[in-house]
C-alpha cells in the first residue's frame, strides 16, 4: 500500500500564489505517475497536471498552463503544485494521485490512479 498525505491548501486573493504538497510513504512500480487532481462540489474530478517521478514527462491541463507547475523532489517521495496567478474558478479540493507508469488508461483520466490523498481545500476569492 502507498500513503500519499497532502498539504498546503488555503484562502488566497485572486492573482496570489499557493503550493501544494503531496507526500508518498513509498515509491513502487505502480506509482511511476504522479498526478493532481480538483474536485467542485457536484461535478466529476477533473485532470490539473501529470508529472513522473524522472521528470521527464509532465503535463497540464490547457486552463493551467503558464500558472501552475508541477515538481518532484525523489529525494523526499514528494511532488508539489506551484499554483501561482489564482482565478476565483481555481476554487476546489485538489487530490494528489499516484498511478503507473503506463497503462491503457490516459494520464487524464482519473481511472488511471490507484492511490489518492486526502484532498486539499483551495479557496481564491476576488
Amino acid at each position: 500500500q502507498v500513503q500519499l498525505v497532502e498539504s498546503g491548501g488555503g484562502l488566497v486573493q485572486a492573482g496570489g500564489s499557493l503550493r501544494l504538497s503531496c507526500a508518498a510513504s513509498r515509491r513502487t512500480a505502480s506509482t511511476g505517475t504522479l498526478g493532481w487532481f480538483r474536485q467542485i462540489p457536484g461535478k466529476e474530478r477533473e485532470f490539473v497536471a501529470t508529472i513522473s517521478w524522472s521528470g521527464l514527462s509532465t503535463s497540464y491541463a490547457d486552463f493551467v498552463k503558464v500558472r501552475f507547475t508541477i515538481s518532484r523532489d525523489n529525494a523526499k517521495d514528494t511532488f508539489y503544485l506551484q499554483m501561482d496567478s489564482l482565478k476565483p474558478e481555481d476554487t476546489a479540493v485538489y487530490y494528489c494521485a499516484a498511478g503507473p507508469s503506463t497503462s491503457e488508461i490516459p494520464i487524464t483520466s482519473p481511472m488511471r490512479y490507484s492511490y489518492w490523498g486526502q484532498g486539499t481545500q483551495v479557496t481564491v476569492y476576488s
